[in-house]
């Protein structure tokens, strides 16, 4: 990884799993890490381990849920009024197959919400902040579960379909279109920042062992499985942290494992479903999104 001193990086859903140690090795090689997570005392824990590992590490904690569209704007008020750059928008908070149907206080459902909706709203709270710059990412963590998803925009909060996985393969595919589309747009307003969707493959991590918001058939299955066939956290962060560094990484471009079916290993490219380059969708996503949060993307 190239130093990243004098960088400063925003990491939702910093404080476990890929998102600590994306925060971990980036504090590590110099970046000034704003944990943005809702837990302030699990914030607090996870800058004092990472600090264990580089003492000298510039840290900082501002609460932040996605699944809540007031913190959200609470979160880019106060960004506003402090008017710093960004180099690395690293959104990463997530959870996965809650049982049963859940609505937040916004109407979503939780895994949009908390998935998507809450970043796409995020993102645009905080682009005219991002550094126009080629070496300012913002990276959207997608997953392998966006390959049989789909966005169900006749019934887009599942309100008459619910399923855990139909809701979270729906909330990833989500997050990948809207990275492709974002960065097609920053594209064709002449902008140098990129957009670079990554995923961490297979890795064992707390959305789903030990989620708040998982059953426990899906936390023992997500456990069991992932044991197996999966990768650590440190190694799933790999290509995210590939995603937000690496010169050589491609706006538009996907990331993830280059083991077998991208389950696990080192970052390379990774392949994108047809059905989430379908640009007709990504524009009626990316609409409908604004309308939902109130809150408009402007590129």
């Amino acid at each position: 990884m190239p130093s990243q001193a004098g960088r400063c990086a925003v990491v939702t859903g910093a404080t476990s799993g890929i998102g600590y140690e994306a925060a971990l090795a980036l504090a590590g090689a110099g970046a000034e890490i704003i944990l943005a997570a809702r837990d302030a005392a699990k914030s607090e824990r996870a800058m004092a381990s990472i600090r264990r590992r580089h003492p000298g590490a510039r840290l900082a904690f501002q609460p932040l849920d996605t699944a809540r569209l007031a913190s959200v704007r609470a979160f880019g008020e106060r960004w506003q009024s402090e008017g710093r750059p960004i180099d690395i928008l690293l959104l990463n908070a997530g959870i996965a197959t809650v049982p049963n149907r859940e609505a937040t206080e916004d109407g979503f459902e939780r895994q949009l919400g908390t998935n998507y909706l809450g970043h796409f709203a995020l993102t645009g709270l905080l682009l005219p902040f991002v550094r126009q710059d080629a070496a300012s990412r913002i990276v959207e963590v997608a997953s392998l579960a966006h390959r049989p998803g789909r966005i169900h925009f006749d019934d887009l909060q599942l309100a008459r379909s619910y399923g855990p996985q139909r809701a979270y393969r729906q909330s990833k595919l989500a997050m990948l279109m809207f990275g492709l589309e974002l960065d097609r747009r920053l594209k064709a307003a002449g902008s140098p920042i990129r957009s670079v969707p990554a995923h961490p493959g297979a890795a064992r991590t707390d959305v789903f062992r030990r989620g708040d918001r998982a059953g426990p058939v899906q936390r023992l299955a997500g456990h069991a499985i992932f044991s197996v066939i999966g990768q650590s956290a440190a190694q799933g962060a790999l290509p995210l942290l590939f995603a937000a560094t690496a010169p050589e990484a491609e706006g538009g471009a996907y990331y993830g494992p280059d083991g077998i079916w991208e389950l696990k290993g080192h970052p390379t490219r990774a392949d994108i479903a047809a059905h989430a380059r379908d640009k007709g969708t990504a524009e009626r996503l990316w609409s409908v999104s604004e309308a939902l949060t109130g809150i408009r993307c402007a590129v």
